[in-house]
């Protein structure tokens, strides 16, 4: 274990240690002067020098210990101890502790469950499987929390099944070599159901525009028919009762999650509080919106860019950087158009749940938290105040009483 001080400056207050010399040498046990009559003629002799000398030794001691540790109480004392460097086994929930624990050659170890709080498993028991499918957590973000508590170079190794749950999109950066060990479990063992769920939904568009300005609308509704068709309602009839794209006139009110906003000049303020709600609008290339200034490039080709967007409290707020004319976008004649349009007012696709577990290693490169110091503050003012009863005491017992 090591001592150090974190305010090293506080040593000066050592420099007190000479008040209570001090105050010892200059005071004296109280002396009384008794005059004798047949002394009072005597001549007057010359009185030997006084030697100086420290009176209640045990006290004065007392009192330069409890200075000392003021001292040590202001410079901010703390102790680095050595760590619990136990090798440390975290289980992933899904494998089969059972049937690897007792040949897994890591008896020595502390096991642990690779889930909110850490428990150990024998602490959880039989019944830590349904128990831990309730939490749910990222097991990425996990792995770096352990890490960042763990001690530098406490061993560590963690146990997964072949396909894991709870993955973050990229491998975990963690400040130590882990021995990472894929064995058998109970986990998923396809990763492919989450490849259908990944899909994004069609959305249902409205449309506003301005009946002199109706540029472009043309291909907003053919984009709408041909997601009806994906759907596989009926767009050419009108039969169907949901249509994909709802087109009306600027003044009409707004009630649903996505627009396309095709109307040149600066967008209303209604808009502006319909998309920080949580909607999602594309603006026109004629439609003014300080917002979008500068924005990130969303939607691109091989011309350039198409669309860029940005947030707007709840919501995004997307505009088109050219008019919807085949002249400045020749994409609005490609069959790929309608999926790329609805891909922009598609939601965030959720990251990856099912992984597999072998090529999902962590890497070493973070960097490694310091052991933390034992603060001995606590102990040090705990220390000052018994020292002060103690001088008290001392000072003012019956037995220092008795002696003045």
């Amino acid at each position: 274990m090591t001592l150090s001080v974190m305010l090293p400056l506080g040593l000066a207050a050592l420099a007190s240690l000479v008040v209570p010399l001090l105050v010892h040498l200059a005071r004296r046990s109280e002396q009384r002067v008794v005059v004798f009559a047949a002394l009072r003629w005597l001549q007057a002799k010359p009185q030997p020098r006084r030697k100086h000398r420290l009176d209640e030794i045990p006290l004065l001691l007392l009192r330069l210990l409890m200075l000392v540790v003021i001292a040590l109480l202001i410079a901010e004392p703390v102790l680095f101890g050595r760590p619990d460097r136990t090798p440390r086994v975290l289980v992933a929930p899904g494998v089969d502790v059972a049937s690897f624990r007792p040949d897994g050659g890591l008896a020595d170890a502390r096991w642990q469950w690779l889930a909110p709080g850490f428990p150990t498993i024998e602490q959880t028991g039989a019944d830590a499987p349904a128990l831990l499918r309730q939490e749910t957590a990222s097991l990425s973000s996990l792995l770096r929390e352990f890490d960042s508590a763990l001690p530098a170079g406490t061993p560590l190794t963690v146990l997964v099944p072949p396909v894991i749950t709870g993955a973050d999109a990229e491998r975990p950066v963690l400040s130590r070599e882990v021995h990472w060990r894929v064995v058998a479990g109970a986990g998923p063992t396809s990763i492919e159901s989450d490849t259908d769920e990944a899909q994004p939904a069609i959305p249902t568009l409205m449309v506003r525009y301005a009946p002199e300005h109706p540029e472009g609308l043309e291909y907003v509704r053919a984009a709408g028919a041909a997601w009806q068709v994906s759907r596989g309602g009926d767009s050419a009839d009108g039969s169907d009762p949901d249509p994909a794209v709802a087109v009306a006139v600027a003044s009409t009110p707004l009630d649903g999650r996505h627009l396309a906003w095709l109307v040149p000049g600066p967008l209303p303020d209604a808009v502006h509080r319909w998309v920080a709600a949580g909607g999602n609008a594309l603006l026109a290339a004629g439609t003014i919106a300080p917002e979008v200034e500068g924005a990130p490039v969303i939607w691109r080709d091989a011309t350039g860019p198409l669309t860029r967007g940005t947030r707007l409290g709840r919501g995004r707020l997307m505009r088109l950087e050219h008019k919807l004319t085949p002249a400045e976008m020749p994409i609005l004649l490609e069959p790929a158009f309608p999926a790329q349009l609805a891909a922009l007012f598609a939601e965030t696709p959720p990251p990856p749940t099912h992984v597999d577990a072998s090529a999902h290693a962590p890497r070493v490169g973070a960097t490694p938290t310091p052991d933390a110091p034992r603060p001995l503050a606590p102990l040090l003012a705990g220390l000052v105040a018994l020292l002060f009863l103690v001088e008290r005491w001392m000072a003012n017992g019956p037995r220092r009483r008795t002696t003045a």
